[in-house]
């Protein structure tokens, strides 16, 4: 009798660990924007790596440096000063795959954190993160590299 119950004990633990393996913990992370009217507003995003589908630029990571690329210019204080580094900037991508609430997370110099947000918030739209089928606003990191 004690060796059936330890088997029914052992097989329910098993059973539990693996529903539990399953389940999927959602991180969120909450904004507040201020809008025109100055009233503000909070808003929640799903973090990058807690969707089942990533949000991704249009046709992909080599699109997206192409892109950067294209519209990074090198502010001349910065290039006269031999400043280079990786700008580390945050955004939402929205369901509509629009992006918002950029912010620099590390920088490395005024004007080459502000060309960073610059080129972040001229991207056209993401491919939107889903949760199953439904697209969902995400919170993502990215880093804009800046060399002479």
């Amino acid at each position: 009798m004690l060796r059936s119950s330890a088997r029914i004990i052992i097989t329910l633990t098993m059973l539990a660990a693996a529903f539990a393996v399953q389940a999927q913990f959602r991180r969120v992370v909450t904004y507040q924007t201020v809008t025109s009217g100055n009233r503000v507003v909070e808003m929640e995003a799903f973090t990058f790596d807690s969707v089942d589908d990533q949000p991704h630029f249009p046709g992909g990571d080599g699109a997206m440096v192409k892109f950067i690329n294209r519209e990074r210019r090198y502010p001349h204080d910065a290039y006269q000063a031999g400043v280079e580094g990786r700008v580390l900037c945050s955004f939402i991508v929205h369901p509509d795959g629009s992006i918002s609430n950029t912010e620099v997370l590390r920088g490395v110099h005024e004007s080459l954190n502000i060309e960073a947000v610059r080129i972040i918030n001229r991207m056209p739209r993401w491919v939107a993160g889903k949760i199953g089928e439904t697209k969902v606003p995400v919170y993502c990191i990215l880093a804009i590299p800046f060399r002479i």
